[in-house]
């Protein structure tokens, strides 16, 4: 099975470095062209590799890894999904300039932060990322913890939990096994309506919990 990174931040890095652990076959891109991401995937080894957008947006799980403002540009002119299973790992915020008035904003409780929260209207992130994306499975993942102990599954002598939520049974069963092949300890929240509002930052009662299942 080959996987899919669109997105080389925290994020997108970090996930590439938990299945390059494994061993598994993975293509990391980034808007910027893969030449740019050359020192990563010498550090990573044969099993990443740098690609286009539109390569990576191919495989048979794709995980979309950039900031929540970048969605439109980033999703845009890429192949029919047919089908292929998204694992949606965006939050709803956006990255605030340090030096912009938003970044001192007495009525934006994140503001010390650096980030701000953007009203989908009721709806979680993943239902619109679904609305984005016609014909993929979407499953939410791998977006409730802070991004730099994403390459460390296992730790403390257990397994991170990682939280997974979706609405189609077999792509959130390929989740799972793709979860607890990296080394996680996958825990099923429901549906995209229910569970994905469950672990999204920044105000989903699990976001931020960093349980591990000893």
């Amino acid at each position: 099975m080959k996987i899919g990174i669109i997105g080389s931040g925290g994020l997108g890095s970090n996930v590439a470095r938990a299945l390059a652990n494994k061993g598994m076959a993975v293509t990391i891109s980034t808007r910027r062209g893969p030449e740019s991401l050359a020192a990563l995937v010498t550090e990573l080894g044969s099993s990443v590799q740098a690609g286009t957008v539109t390569e990576a947006a191919s495989a048979d799980i794709v995980l979309i890894a950039v900031r929540w403002t970048d969605l439109g540009s980033a999703l845009t002119g890429l192949p029919a999904w047919n089908q292929r299973i998204v694992i949606d790992g965006t939050n709803p915020v956006e990255f605030l300039d340090p030096l912009s008035p938003d970044a001192k904003d007495p009525s934006n409780p994140l503001a010390a932060y650096g980030i701000k929260a953007i009203d989908l209207g009721g709806r979680s992130s993943s239902e619109v990322v679904r609305d984005m994306l016609p014909g993929a499975r979407v499953v939410k993942a791998l977006n409730h913890l802070d991004v730099n102990v994403l390459a460390q599954p296992e730790v403390s002598g257990g397994q991170r939990v990682q939280f997974y939520a979706g609405d189609d049974a077999d792509a959130k069963q390929a989740v799972r096994q793709l979860l607890d092949a990296i080394g996680y300890f996958p825990v099923d929240l429901g549906s995209l309506a229910v569970g994905g509002r469950l672990s999204e930052l920044p105000f989903g009662p699990l976001s931020a919990t960093n349980f591990i299942k000893i």
